[in-house]
């Protein structure tokens, strides 16, 4: 890519100055010939105002040849270094400026103008020292012809003209190279962040995906190294937290097949007593591990784009739901602490299966006649919905615990679930976009437990009056 783009510029640089030089060649070829006519016609001007005045300035009389007339024009005019000026009077050259010119003496240049004396005009003819321009101005006195002749040699300039386009090519070759220099030098700066990319792709390893692609400057290409680098923490962590879940998946499954497999070896099977017990046994075993590979399977639907199905659902009416829904989980004092007169845009199926596995949790902390408590409210910048208890509450250290996958805190005697419960909650607010944190339900001992579920103000589709009407 970086030879692909050097040599793109450099064509491009080259097509630039290439047609710069052409238009600049042109424009100044019209005006080298404009100049040229300009010079030619000048020398014709002053010579027919001597001649149409026809007083010789130094005898104050009438010029008395032709000869005369020409003299002193030539000896008031000095010529360009590529004009010559012939005075010419009856069958050839008289007088001329310079003296030394071979043109004088050239046939075939005098045959050539020899039609130029009586007709006057122009005409252009090649010659042993180039193509000249030549220019007449006829006079006649009596019956004597003569005219005033101004050659210009055209090679002359057309050869300045060269000299300059040579340093223009010579300038441009110069340029171009440094232009193509710096746009390899450029280009591979670039281009480094990518080449670094290739270079950490390559060295990545499904054990080691620490690596990171180094960010500087503030361009698209920074920008494309800033969001690789995201795709690689983001990576990096579904990675760990796929390594830590089957490490721990396969610690909790261990367990109940050791169980199953100690009962089997020890089974006599021609003992009906012994083996009741062991079905009944292994079938709770089975059951166990049956809850908990149906959590597996719901934690890894969690990542899935079809893992919450929102719709429009009053967040009021879903609150009386659960309450309604929890009342048989234990004999606890349920109460309604308030309910959102919004209607948002959720998965009423997955925020119910979240607030009864947190009303689950609120039974399994508290005793006959505890006051769990279920609510909603929205106060304009986000949407809450909570379960609080009076239990013991979590302790300040496993606040952040008891939402990973297997991870507890303080479990009450009879406890025989996984440590799940509380990750299907939070990966449900997640795939909602909230998030879900616990924190005292009272300031006061026995200090208890509410959970709080907090959704973005964007699930939100109106506030309506409660009830609904």
């Amino acid at each position: 890519m970086r030879a692909r783009i050097t040599a793109t510029v450099a064509v491009l640089v080259l097509v630039a100055l290439s047609a710069a030089g052409a238009i600049v060649y042109a424009v100044e070829s019209q005006r080298v010939q404009a100049q040229t006519v300009d010079e030619v016609e000048q020398e014709l001007d002053e010579f027919a105002k001597l001649r149409g005045d026809g007083i010789d300035p130094t005898t104050g009389q009438p010029f008395a040849t032709i000869r005369a007339l020409l003299d002193l024009f030539l000896s008031r005019n000095v010529p360009d270094d590529d004009e010559v000026l012939i005075g010419w009077v009856g069958d050839g050259p008289v007088v001329r400026f310079p003296g030394d010119d071979p043109l004088y003496r050239d046939p075939d240049f005098l045959a050539a103008v020899r039609p130029l004396v009586t007709a006057g005009g122009s005409t252009r003819v090649d010659t042993a020292q180039g193509r000249v321009l030549v220019a007449a101005q006829p006079v006649r006195q009596d019956d004597r012809r003569g005219a005033l002749l101004v050659v210009v040699y055209l090679d002359e300039d057309r050869a300045e003209l060269l000299d300059t386009m040579r340093t223009y090519v010579v300038v441009a070759g110069l340029l171009t190279f440094l232009v193509v220099a710096a746009a390899a030098w450029q280009s591979g700066r670039l281009l480094a962040p990518l080449r670094v990319l290739r270079e950490t792709a390559d060295e990545l390893r499904e054990t080691d995906l620490s690596r990171r692609i180094p960010e500087s400057g503030n361009d698209d290409i920074t920008a494309l190294t800033r969001t690789l680098n995201g795709m690689l923490d983001r990576l990096e962590t579904a990675f760990a937290d796929q390594r830590r879940f089957l490490d721990d998946a396969g610690h909790e499954l261990r367990t109940p097949l050791t169980v199953l497999r100690g009962h089997l070896e020890l089974l006599d099977v021609h003992d009906p007593v012994d083996v009741a017990e062991t079905r009944a046994l292994l079938l709770d075993e089975i059951d166990r591990m049956a809850r908990l590979v149906g959590d597996l399977i719901l934690l890894a639907k969690s990542d899935r784009p079809d893992f919450v199905m929102p719709t429009e659902v009053p967040l009021g009416e879903l609150t009386e739901d659960v309450l309604a829904k929890v009342r048989g989980l234990g004999d606890r004092d349920w109460r309604l602490d308030g309910t959102a007169d919004v209607v948002a845009r959720v998965d009423g199926q997955r925020l119910t299966q979240a607030l009864l596995q947190l009303a689950d949790n609120a039974v399994k902390h508290t005793g006959p006649g505890d006051v769990v408590g279920i609510g909603s409210s929205y106060d304009a910048g986000r949407v809450l919905l909570w379960v609080r208890d009076t239990g013991p509450g979590v302790p300040q250290a496993d606040r952040r615990t008891v939402f990973e996958r297997f991870g507890r805190s303080r479990v009450p005697a009879g406890d025989e679930g996984f440590g799940l419960g509380l990750s299907i909650v939070r990966a449900i607010v997640a795939a909602h976009g909230g998030t879900v944190t616990v924190e005292d339900a009272s300031p006061t001992p026995p200090h208890g437990a509410r959970f709080l579920v907090s959704l973005p103000r964007s699930v939100v589709v109106e506030e309506v009056p409660w009830p609904a009407s």
